[in-house]
């Protein structure tokens, strides 16, 4: 175990300040995520270095379609969730926790195991991802801080349900975050679904990643016939488009039927393409489909001339067609980070 990070004492147990729930934990209890627990008058994280998967992917797969594309990522994941998504498709990952034992599923990692690996593997960056990552927050932010030593980036894949202090915390480190909605954001479907009673938290985040000036993009996976309201998605974009930049690429996500939810179908691809519209109406730059191969908006276009910048298999690049962030053909500046 290790001591855990943004917590104070009250009387008779700790306040965690790690994500927006503030878990009041007594003694000798874990906090909802499961991870972090009370001993002695200390909150602890069974967490560090403690890691349920790593591997090398495509930065594509975050989705991260504007930071480093083309390049290779190192991806983490350990155990726990703040969340508790009916549909989650890592529930084996973030929900099946056996309390009664002291030690996580996986294997011991140190944040030097983790950027010697990165390093081997070529990759440019460290990806926290999988599980939620502010759920082994201190591992993250030991090996980031490591990792930029080596010039490599490091990059959140979250639900945003973070505090600000821990955005603040993690901000010196953290290149890059996918920030996943659900259903578009809508407050119903994340009480009734996934167990969140306020998506206000997530918001606040965002606005404070922005004054961090992290590189950001917004993922919404659009759940057929409980979330799906395009009027909900055209919000979303909305909100991203006047309160945080229009060249923040937007990705629109299929869903698959997954655990608590296999009932349900796949999206259907109209579906998203009506949500592509709309959120294209509110003056957002770059809108993507996700988990649909082999579709035109899987594609970065230059939206003054339209020219095919980066052209996309699923999580494979074909062809880059891009001079350092700018369009070749107009020499209009893309909101991307490169070489």
């Amino acid at each position: 175990m290790q001591e855990a990070m943004l917590w104070h004492k009250e009387r008779n147990g700790i306040r965690c300040e790690l994500c927006a729930r503030k878990c009041f934990i007594a003694k000798d209890h874990r906090g909802f995520c499961l991870v972090r627990v009370n001993k002695d008058g200390k909150l602890y994280t069974l967490s560090y270095g403690r890691l349920y998967s790593t591997n090398v992917d495509p930065i594509e797969k975050k989705p991260l379609f504007h930071f480093y594309p083309g390049s290779k990522t190192l991806s983490l994941s350990s155990q726990g969730c703040n969340f508790r998504c009916q549909f989650c498709c890592n529930w084996q990952i973030s929900h099946s926790i056996d309390v009664t034992k002291e030690k996580l599923s996986g294997e011991d990692f140190t944040p030097e195991d983790i950027v010697e690996m990165a390093e081997k593997n070529n990759c440019r960056s460290i990806s926290y991802t999988y599980n939620e990552p502010t759920m082994f927050f201190e591992f993250a932010y030991k090996t980031a801080k490591l990792a930029h030593r080596s010039n490599i980036a490091n990059t959140f894949v979250t639900n945003g349900y973070m505090t600000e202090d821990a955005v603040k915390k993690i901000s010196k480190y953290l290149d890059a975050a996918t920030i996943d909605f659900k259903a578009s954001g809508d407050p119903e479907f994340y009480k009734k679904f996934m167990s969140v009673p306020s998506v206000d938290p997530i918001f606040d985040s965002l606005k404070q990643m922005k004054k961090q000036r992290i590189f950001m993009e917004i993922t919404n996976l659009i759940v057929p016939q409980i979330g799906d309201n395009v009027e909900h998605c055209r919000k979303l974009a909305q909100w991203v488009s006047s309160e945080l930049n229009s060249d923040i690429p937007f990705h629109i996500l299929q869903f698959y039927p997954s655990h608590k939810l296999m009932e349900l179908p796949p999206t259907p691809t109209a579906t998203l393409e009506k949500c592509i519209d709309e959120s294209r109406k509110t003056g957002l730059r770059y809108v993507y489909i996700g988990n649909v191969l082999n579709h035109p908006d899987e594609n970065t276009y230059c939206y003054n001339c339209r020219e095919l910048l980066i052209k996309r298999s699923g999580m494979k690049v074909d062809t880059v067609n891009i001079s350092k962030d700018r369009c070749p053909t107009c020499g209009l500046r893309i909101n991307m980070i490169t070489e």
